[in-house]
């Protein structure tokens, strides 16, 4: 597509515009990530146990922020990284930034169907995205397994997702002897 005098490629699009647009970082504090988990999961359980069901939008709008604009528009990844990671001593974990992107999307999606669903006066629907919503997060903030980054894991292997998307996540060996020299130096 020709623009003024200038031809507007894909390319051009993915390297000038898409920057722009996206907030969200390559890298991120694994801790800190752990940490707006726990927030999630504290909202998902109560928003499940006092069928305080109005919760999924609030949670709805901070997943689409986190995964549209990034951590910096996200109410909740504010509230952490303000208030609670500096509290919190353990030193920065950083990890892989586009797995945790997809992630917050895969959150956004429950989040959205479990509201709308709600204002359907769907309540099976909700209370199994629900218990959904809070496993999930569990799973994140207590055992750091993100099951989202599974699924990008995944959809990586299978080509859906290109690994120009995340290199370091494309870049498995690397990872894996990381992995084997951090267990070594904390079992020494």
């Amino acid at each position: 597509m020709l623009c003024g005098q200038r031809w507007i490629t894909h390319d051009y699009v993915k390297h000038n515009v898409g920057m722009r647009i996206s907030r969200f970082p390559n890298i991120v504090d694994d801790v800190t990530v752990r940490l707006i988990a726990a927030v999630v999961l504290l909202l998902a359980v109560v928003a499940l146990a006092a069928h305080q069901w109005w919760l999924y939008a609030v949670l709805a709008a901070d997943f689409v922020l986190r995964s549209g604009w990034g951590p910096s528009a996200s109410p909740v990844a504010i509230l952490v990284s303000r208030w609670i990671r500096p509290r919190i001593a353990a030193a920065p974990r950083y990890t892989a930034g586009p797995p945790k992107r997809f992630a917050a999307a895969v959150g956004a999606v429950l989040t959205v169907a479990a509201t709308v669903l709600w204002l359907a006066g769907a309540s099976l629907p909700v209370l199994l995205i629900g218990a959904i919503m809070v496993v999930f997060p569990a799973l994140e903030s207590i055992a750091g397994l993100c099951v989202g980054c599974l699924v990008f894991s995944g959809l990586m292997r299978l080509g859906v997702i290109p690994e120009s998307v995340c290199l370091e996540c494309a870049d498995t060996t690397r990872r894996a002897a990381q992995r084997q020299a951090a267990a070594a130096t904390a079992n020494a």
